[in-house]
């Protein structure tokens, strides 16, 4: 059996509105507003990642702006170039830039993670929507909804993307399966769906890897989940409460860079470990956790942090 090296989540990615997965309602609703393409408001997708927001404004960009999207289109990762100057010198030069083919309503520029942008960015972007919106639309793109000024909101047209359930990320996953000639069992497609929670584009990674072991099962998507590793999770709680901070970081530290487990992952199996063992500190130990979650999030140094809160821990277990 061969593996292609293209990512599946890319050479499946839906090219055309009506094949996107789920999101029934907001796909009825953005079929009804290209009845009448000149006046679309600018749109603002919300919802979890991997869920279809981006791929529906690229589907979108296409079906408006036809073979000449790519020239018509500016796609931006707003979390990459946060700052105001991104705003006022990439957006306004591609949105001034050059008058319109005739055949072209407008042009599209679709800004990703919008709600990483500082507020400054915000405020400068929401001057730029409305100086330039005789000929460009804008679909923004947010994970967190309320992290978008109100001025940016009122806008646009709002629309809050919903989890992908079950069935319908298991009736995909099978698709891609059958295409690529893999073997699927239903334990190995039910363990992908409750590891990633919903998320189609983690699902099919999930989905690829695995199959390089050989056929999708539960023990194989575990083993590439790093699933197989949470027991270790355990130990570094172990570990850390018994005082031994050298030893439990040097475990996480190795969970993180030998086996690739992610810091968010790590955080995520330490909660689950300290109320499945009924620690004494319980309350305690969960708001650090929750505490170091949120100063990773918002940009600080995963390793100290993590070892921040072993320590922490330590204390606690004192």
């Amino acid at each position: 059996m061969s593996i292609s090296n293209t990512m599946w989540v890319e050479k499946y990615r839906p090219q055309k509105i009506s094949d996107i997965v789920n999101q029934k309602e907001i796909v009825g609703s953005i079929t009804a507003l290209l009845k009448n393409v000149s006046e679309m408001p600018h749109l603002l997708f919300s919802g979890s990642a991997g869920i279809g927001k981006t791929t529906l404004a690229l589907c979108l960009s296409r079906e408006i702006l036809g073979e000449r999207w790519r020239e018509y289109t500016l796609e931006l990762n707003a979390s990459d170039e946060r700052g105001i100057n991104m705003v006022r010198e990439r957006v306004k030069k591609f949105s001034r830039f050059a008058g319109l083919d005739t055949e072209i309503p407008f042009k599209i520029i679709i800004l990703d993670e919008a709600d990483e942008m500082t507020g400054d960015a915000q405020t400068a972007l929401r001057r730029i929507i409305e100086d330039t919106s005789k000929f460009c639309r804008f679909i923004l793109i947010a994970n967190n909804i309320s992290k978008i000024i109100e001025p940016i909101q009122s806008r646009c047209a709002v629309f809050k993307f919903t989890r992908i359930e079950e069935n319908d990320v298991v009736t995909h996953l099978k698709e891609i399966a059958k295409k690529e000639k893999v073997k699927v069992d239903e334990d190995g497609l039910k363990m992908i769906y409750d590891y990633t929670e919903g998320d189609l584009r983690h699902a099919i990674n999930l989905l690829q890897a695995s199959s390089s072991l050989g056929a999708v099962t539960e023990e194989n998507v575990k083993a590439s989940a790093g699933l197989t590793r949470t027991s270790d999770v355990d130990a570094v709680l172990k570990l850390a409460v018994a005082g031994k901070i050298l030893e439990a970081r040097n475990k996480m530290i190795e969970l993180i860079k030998v086996y690739g487990m992610s810091e968010s992952d790590f955080l995520k199996y330490l909660n689950e470990a300290v109320y499945r063992t009924k620690q004494p500190n319980l309350a305690e130990i969960s708001q650090a956790i929750a505490e170091y979650d949120y100063r990773i999030l918002s940009g600080a140094n995963p390793e100290i942090q993590l070892s921040a809160l072993l320590a922490q821990i330590s204390n606690l277990g004192k």
